[in-house]
């Protein structure tokens, strides 16, 4: 039934697309957790926000373990294409964002702190996948002076962004830098699973770098959430097309921790307007609705941002907030 709903989907071209937009090239992948090419389709969607190509996508779900991943997906060599120059993590800044950037630095200072509690006055810190340093500036700016703040990111734009705040990031991928191992208190990965290519792979090499009962912490995606349900067909915000290439759940992140060798020291989800937000807005997109009615639900739009924060802390007191919270720790060896 469900390839049958997708079916008449899977030709079609978004109206809005970027000019003289080709094609990308796609590779099909197996499950990360599961290595099995045992999935069902979930999903056919396009990149509702950025247009850059005018394919469209499809998102599968694991039958074995539950993993949603997009398959087949972009290959490596097109990230600098998915990801544009006006992409929003490459300038979350006041200027740009207003009220919305002070709100939400307020709230991710707090929440930084609160995963960093107990850390030395010498602490070292890594974010991989740092985008333009915005936690980085965070914990610079809200954090004890001696900590030791690092970042990584594969993206010349977002290294650009991240130095020129004065902050050291280094550009790469973190298999594939040679970063001191065992020497770092905390790793953090905001948002950035769903976008790597291998999270066992990266998951691993964060490992060798953190200090025997290091930590790392991971936010992403929650797809145990109502606005999953209700829009996982094609809208749902949290799948990014063509940018999220995995998507977790409670039950998968627990998961890819025991393949790579990782404690769960904590597993919660916490609030967050923005795939509800983005879900309505790809609708519009989707429709064709008047521009001034799409930009109302956008990171700019302060009120559609408010109402679903809202929201969404009702589905966060159920235990199905739209993000997970997973803080993994490196177990002391024997």
């Amino acid at each position: 039934m469900v390839k049958q709903a997708l079916k008449p989907n899977l030709n079609r071209i978004g109206a809005l697309c970027r000019p003289n937009s080709t094609p990308l090239e796609l590779e099909s992948i197996r499950c990360c957790i599961c290595d099995l090419d045992d999935a069902e389709p979930l999903a056919v969607g396009e990149d509702f926000e950025y247009r850059t190509s005018p394919d469209t996508f499809l998102a599968v779900q694991c039958r074995h373990c539950g993993l949603v991943y997009l398959n087949p997906r972009p290959v490596v060599a097109e990230l600098d294409r998915i990801y544009p120059p006006d992409y929003h993590a490459y300038e979350f800044s006041a200027e740009r964002y207003g009220f919305v950037y002070r709100v939400r630095q307020k709230l991710e200072a707090k929440r930084l702190l609160s995963v960093c509690k107990g850390l030395g006055k010498h602490a070292k810190i890594i974010d991989v996948g740092c985008g333009d340093g915005f936690h980085l500036n965070l914990l610079r700016q809200f954090g004890p002076k001696g900590w030791q703040l690092e970042g990584i990111d594969p993206s010349d734009r977002a290294v650009t962004a991240g130095t020129r705040n004065g902050l050291r990031i280094h550009k790469g991928t973190v298999q594939d830098l040679d970063l001191p191992r065992a020497s770092y208190d905390i790793a953090l990965m905001i948002a950035t699973i769903e976008h790597v290519d291998d999270p066992v792979g990266v998951l691993k090499a964060v490992r060798s770098l953190l200090k025997p009962g290091g930590k790392i912490v991971i936010v992403t995606d929650n797809t145990q959430n109502l606005d999953f349900q209700w829009s996982k067909t094609r809208h749902w915000g949290g799948y990014h097309f063509p940018r999220h290439w995995n998507l977790f759940n409670p039950q998968t992140i627990g998961a890819i921790a025991r393949k790579t060798h990782l404690e769960v020291d904590s597993l919660t989800t916490i609030v967050s307007p923005v795939n509800w937000v983005y879900s309505i807005r790809n609708r519009l997109v989707d429709w064709q609705a008047p521009r001034w009615l799409i930009k109302q639900f956008s990171l700019n739009s302060t009120l559609s941002l408010g109402i679903f924060t809202l929201f969404d802390m009702t589905q966060q007191w159920m235990g199905r907030g739209a993000l997970i919270r997973a803080v993994l720790r490196r177990p002391y060896e024997n």
